[in-house]
């Protein structure tokens, strides 16, 4: 099954995880490249250091994280890599990695549903 998918750079790998691509800016604390098994660092597609400071992950700032997010993806240089990230979903999976505890209001949520969209 081509498309994406999320999980947590945390998770064992799987063979079914497709092409691994870990979509934060900053490398995740306390893991090694050789347990992270990603196949690319797409760092340039993560929120900008200043979006990512302001959201701090607070949950109530989420909606409009989201909607200052999808305006950074709009624009190059990450308008370039989603058209990327849509071309290698169509040849294969492609498993959008995170380092956030939190599942459900994090960059990586925003970023598939973003691809997702069309």
């Amino acid at each position: 099954m081509n498309g994406f998918s999320l999980k947590r750079i945390y998770e064992q790998p799987e063979e079914s995880d497709g092409w691994r691509i870990l979509v934060d800016r900053i490398w995740p604390r306390g893991m090694s490249k050789e347990k992270a098994s990603i196949d690319e660092w797409m760092k340039e597609i993560a929120p900008s250091a200043e979006l990512r400071q302001w959201f701090c992950h607070r949950p109530e700032l989420f909606e409009e994280f989201v909607q200052r997010y999808e305006e950074e993806l709009s624009r190059e240089p990450a308008r370039a890599l989603v058209e990327r990230l849509k071309s290698l979903a169509r040849e294969r999976t492609v498993t959008l990695l995170y380092a956030a505890k939190d599942e459900q209001y994090n960059q990586a949520v925003v970023l598939k549903r973003y691809l997702e969209r069309d």
